[in-house]
Order: C-alpha cells, then sequence, then structure tokens
C-alpha cells in the first residue's frame, strides 16, 4: 500500500470516529441535563427577580450589607435608596428624611421595602406614634422588616447571646465604625462613659469581610473609637443569610396575594 493511500484510508478512519461522536453528542447533552438535581432548576427560577418591582429604604448604616447582596445578585430591586446614617438620635430629622426617600421610591416602584428597626423610630413628642405608623400615614405598599434594629437585622438576640459568651458586649457593624462620628455627634463625654464602660467589650458583626481590610488602611479610626468608648473592637464573621431571610419573609406575603 502506498503512503498516500495509507494517509486516505487515516483519513477516513478519522472521519468515521467524528461522525460517531456527533452522532453520540445529542444524547450525552441530553443526560448531562436529566442529571442536573431536580430541585435545582426550580430553585435558579425562584432566585431570579425576586425582588422587582420593589425599592428598598434602608438607613445608609446597612449599606454595604445590602450592596453586596446586589452585588452577588440576590437584592435585584428597582432601586436601593439611603437615608443618612445615624438619624434614631434625631427623630424630627429622621421622618423627614424617611419621608423624603419613601417619595423617591414611589417614582420608581409599586411596592417599597423598608429596612428599619422598631426602635429606630421614635417621635418623643407622641412616644405611641411608632416608625410602623409613619409608614402607614405614607400610605401604599410598604413594609418592613421585622427586627428592632440594624444589629438585630444582622443577628438574632439568641445567636448574640452565643456569641458574647456571658460576657457583656455593645454590637457595633461596619457602618457603625464608619459612621461613628456622626451617629454620636450629639453625646458629650459624661454620657459615652456612662454608655460604654458598662459593656465588657465591643464586636463588630462582620458579614462582608470589612474589618481586616478597614483596619489595615485606616487603623487610627478603629484605634480612635475604642479609646473614645473605652473598649476593645473584636470583629467577629457571620453570613448575610438572616438579612436575606428578613427581606424575602417581608415579601413572601404580598406575592402569596398575588
Amino acid at each position: 500500500m502506498s503512503i498516500e493511500e495509507e494517509i486516505l484510508k487515516l483519513e477516513e478512519r478519522i472521519q468515521g470516529l467524528k461522525s460517531r461522536i456527533s452522532a453520540h453528542s445529542p444524547k450525552i447533552k441530553m443526560v448531562q441535563e436529566l442529571e442536573e438535581p431536580e430541585d435545582e432548576l426550580p430553585r435558579k427560577k425562584r432566585e431570579k427577580f425576586l425582588f422587582k418591582g420593589y425599592s428598598i429604604v434602608s438607613c445608609a448604616i446597612l449599606h454595604r450589607e445590602l450592596n453586596y447582596l446586589k452585588d452577588a445578585g440576590f437584592l435585584d430591586a428597582d432601586r436601593i435608596l439611603y437615608t443618612i446614617p445615624g438619624l434614631h438620635e434625631n427623630p424630627l430629622r429622621l421622618r423627614a428624611e424617611l419621608k423624603r426617600q419613601l417619595n423617591n421610591a414611589k417614582r420608581n416602584s409599586g411596592k417599597i421595602i423598608v429596612v428599619y428597626g422598631s426602635g429606630c423610630y421614635i417621635d418623643t413628642r407622641d412616644p405611641l406614634f411608632g416608625i410602623d405608623a409613619l409608614l402607614k400615614e405614607e400610605g401604599g405598599e410598604i413594609k418592613r422588616i421585622r427586627v428592632k434594629n440594624c444589629i438585630d437585622a444582622l443577628c438574632s438576640i439568641e445567636e448574640r447571646e452565643k456569641i458574647a459568651q456571658g460576657k457583656k458586649v455593645y454590637w457595633l457593624s461596619p457602618g457603625w465604625l464608619e459612621y461613628w462620628k456622626q451617629i454620636f455627634k450629639d453625646w458629650d463625654i459624661g454620657k459615652a462613659n456612662e454608655t460604654f464602660p458598662q459593656n465588657d467589650k465591643a464586636i463588630l458583626l462582620d458579614g462582608v469581610d470589612f474589618f481586616d481590610e478597614y483596619s489595615r488602611r485606616y487603623p487610627e479610626r478603629v484605634l480612635e473609637f475604642s479609646d473614645w468608648m473605652r473598649l476593645s473592637i473584636e470583629p467577629y464573621k457571620i453570613s448575610l443569610e438572616r438579612v436575606k431571610k428578613l427581606l424575602l419573609d417581608v415579601i413572601a406575603p404580598i406575592e402569596e396575594r398575588g
């Protein structure tokens, strides 16, 4: 057999192998699709566009956590609007700021989720007029996550008791470390000394890998806050599963109504 004939025969064998592979490839693909777990497909569909048609209004204290969920593809709301951080110390200004952002949210969406706790707004002139009364006064499809404050949104009281291990803890979040001067700007040293030293330490609940990088870049800011409180600040890594569940709990009854 000549070299030309051997090459021709080899090419025919290669072509035959290609044809056989091509004939089986749809079956292989079909098997791969069928082998995907049955619950995986509904889960993927369920996680897409959960918050379309909603806008979020939140205190900027939680901006890192909510933006993290947005970047991860979970919080796909029409818009996320933030109020000025630390206004729980100034209820009149907080009320005006909430109303402003709620009006902005209404321009974007028919439904609004408010990320504020029940203890974040208390009208000193009328203590019975809380944040839920304020939201009801605004009208429309407005729902609030069911927590007491931003720390409660990140970690339940039961979880915090486990983390504290019997110690008295002043709880912080990344936003509290970032905005502490704004939050406590009206506090004098006397009030600070009455509040913080009764605790053994401060623990920062970190669900976004914030503390290590922040303390590396701005060690003087961390030390200044720690010195002002007269407490050491310890980071504690958490997940954002509680935040996700709280948000889902808000939309579930709305979606079930249709």
